[in-house]
């Protein structure tokens, strides 16, 4: 299905007659899921009321809970699995022939469908005027939705106009060979955030006022909940996934700040909520699955290796912080369950990233690493507690809610700002010389490399590697990373040979400071871009270029600045109405709470 000859594959969008091919099954579903929603509602059908029930029954949750909940569960297994497989494929295979020529396309598609499909049960299910929980939304005179379906809806439905909007994209400025590309953003943003909008459907289901509210046993309870926190955690690592694969196109010290943010939010949600034990249950849920994952892809599949963060030690940390009387004061217990994940949850991590990572947290980073990642994890941390609050209908005031949540964008922001900042030093070049080890078809080699200016480079940098990567195939993962030793003040060996054949990309790359360069060492021919092959001599002298322009080698840089610009802007504001749509959607919960515990209390009076 892949790309056996380099540049065989197309670099714009897909072809025409997979674009309709998509768009025919898309709608060929659209049109049979509406018939199913309206043979429901007016009870032509009851398979589907019947199915609602015995789900909650076995749940201990409403019907229409139950009926989302399962949708959620196939969503998380093969939309996850879609992912992690896609990525793989990308990192150690490079493009694809289309949308229809990637398996794991097939696996993502159908994950963002039934997330969609899960928030869309939720909507319809409820009918003859009966409204499913306090915080239900009108849609006509009597028919009600829980603001979890909608908000759940929302989420599957940005995420697969992310598909779409992916091709023209791809049309317009060529195909971005990265995971933070803005229409992949999309794609993982809307499913990522929609991982918290389950423990609200949870919640909302508990607040429910109408026959049939949740009886499930409190041991039931207790794992559904941390199970949907540890989702939360997948949900929200999936920005870290360049740096699992050790293919990062950024500045390393985005990666803490990424861990940070990941475990911060549903840890400290998890162990306000829920108690004792629920952030560590979390976190090995997180654990597992990413472990089977792994597996799966790696072993199974035989594709590129990749590893993750542990999150264990933020786990305890906030589990040992519960411990104390700071968990009556939430706000306060996030924020310093913030400040310790961004500092001695960082360090564990950092031993850990030393030990199973492509490259490990060099001393280099450190200081800009903690700047951005310590104010943000406190936020984060913050906002966590203010998570766990809503689902207690004990949210402080409009002002105080908002605020946080305006202050933690604008240090996501402002950390990601800096982070971006990269710089390419002028007039520096790279003589390097290569030994060949491999085949004589199938060439490997050892480098010899000498920086210029002497200077380039300080005592410690972030690191000074060789990658080759998008060269897989069958039996070959298809990424290979050399940490370079380090001979003198301007001069690197390689550690292991690296590969120069074939598809293979393979380059030296620089980060040291806000530098992020590279030198091409080898790049194969690309028929569809018209580039001819970079050979590897084995003597040569190349100038650093910005890295950007060897690892997105497909991406068209002639268009206009304008347009660049705001089609980056149109997608950042959709993502920032996900954000607010998950805000008022916790705010509605919330009141839907208090108000289903003043209903009672007036009952039992």
């Amino acid at each position: 299905m892949f790309i056996s000859e380099a540049g065989a594959a197309p670099v714009g969008g897909a072809a025409l007659d997979q674009v309709i091919g998509l768009t025919a099954g898309a709608g060929v579903v659209t049109l049979v899921l509406l018939f199913i929603a309206w043979q429901h509602r007016t009870h032509r059908i009851e398979w589907l009321q019947r199915f609602g029930e015995f789900a909650g029954r076995v749940l201990g949750t409403t019907p229409w809970a139950a009926l989302a909940l399962v949708f959620i569960t196939v969503t998380l297994i093969t939309a996850d699995l879609g992912f992690m497989w896609d990525v793989s494929l990308h990192a150690g295979r490079g493009r694809d022939d289309g949308p229809l020529a990637n398996p794991a396309h097939y696996l993502i598609l159908v994950g963002l469908f039934f997330l969609f499909i899960a928030g869309m049960a939720a909507i319809v299910f409820p009918r003859d005027g009966v409204k499913p929980s306090p915080s239900s939304v009108r849609i006509t005179g009597s028919w009600y939705a829980p603001a979890s379906g909608l908000y759940l809806a929302g989420c599957g439905l940005y995420a697969l106009i992310g598909f779409p909007l992916d091709d023209v994209w791809h049309r317009l400025f060529g195909q971005d060979v990265t995971l933070w590309g803005p229409t992949h953003l999309m794609l993982i943003g809307g499913a990522g955030l929609s991982t918290l909008g389950i423990v609200l459907l949870l919640r909302e289901n508990e607040a429910s006022a109408s026959e049939g509210a949740s009886t499930a046993p409190s041991w039931l309870r207790w794992l559904i909940l941390s199970q949907a926190f540890g989702a939360g955690i997948i949900g929200l690592s999936v920005f870290q996934n360049e740096f699992e694969y050790g293919v990062a196109q950024f500045r390393m010290g985005f990666q803490p700040m990424l861990i940070a943010i990941s475990a911060v939010i549903p840890l400290v949600a998890a162990r306000l909520f829920i108690g004792p034990g629920a952030a560590f249950f979390a976190a090995c849920f997180f654990l597992g699955v990413r472990g089977v994952i792994s597996f799966i892809v790696t072993d199974v599949f035989g594709q590129a290796h990749y590893v993750f963060s542990l999150y264990l030690g933020s786990a305890l940390l906030i589990e040992l912080l519960g411990a104390t009387s700071l968990r009556k004061k939430p706000l306060w217990f996030g924020a310093v369950g913030g400040l310790l994940i961004g500092t001695v949850g960082m360090a564990i991590e950092a031993v850990w990233t030393s030990l199973v990572f492509p490259f490990a947290w060099e001393k280099d980073m450190w200081g800009e690493g903690l700047a951005m990642t310590v104010p943000v994890a406190v936020l984060c941390g913050a906002c966590g507690a203010l998570f766990a609050l809503g689902l207690k209908g004990r949210l402080p005031a409009k002002r105080v809610s908002v605020g946080l949540v305006v202050l933690t964008l604008l240090a996501i922001s402002g950390a990601t700002a800096n982070g971006l900042h990269a710089t390419v030093p002028k007039d520096a070049q790279a003589s390097i010389s290569l030994q060949q080890v491999g085949m004589p078809g199938k060439p490997e080699v050892i480098a010899k490399v000498t920086l210029e200016p002497a200077d380039l480079i300080d005592a410690d940098p972030t690191y000074v590697a060789i990658l080759a990567w998008q060269g897989g195939s069958k039996g070959v993962r298809g990424i290979v990373s050399d940490r370079l030793h380090r001979t003198g003040p301007n001069t690197w060996e390689s550690t292991k040979p690296v590969p120069v054949h074939g598809n293979w990309k393979t380059l030296l790359r620089l980060q040291d400071g806000r530098m992020l360069a590279a030198v091409p060492i080898f790049l194969p021919k690309d028929e569809a871009l018209g580039a001819p092959e970079l050979p590897a001599s084995s003597q040569f002298t190349r100038d650093v270029v910005p890295e950007i322009s060897i690892l997105q080698r497909e991406r068209n840089l002639d268009v206009p600045a304008w347009l660049w610009g705001v089609s980056n802007l149109v997608v950042l504001l959709c993502s920032l109405a996900v954000i607010a749509a998950l805000c008022v959607t916790t705010a509605r919960v919330s009141r839907g709470i208090v108000e289903a515990e003043r209903d009672r209390e007036t009952s039992l009076t």
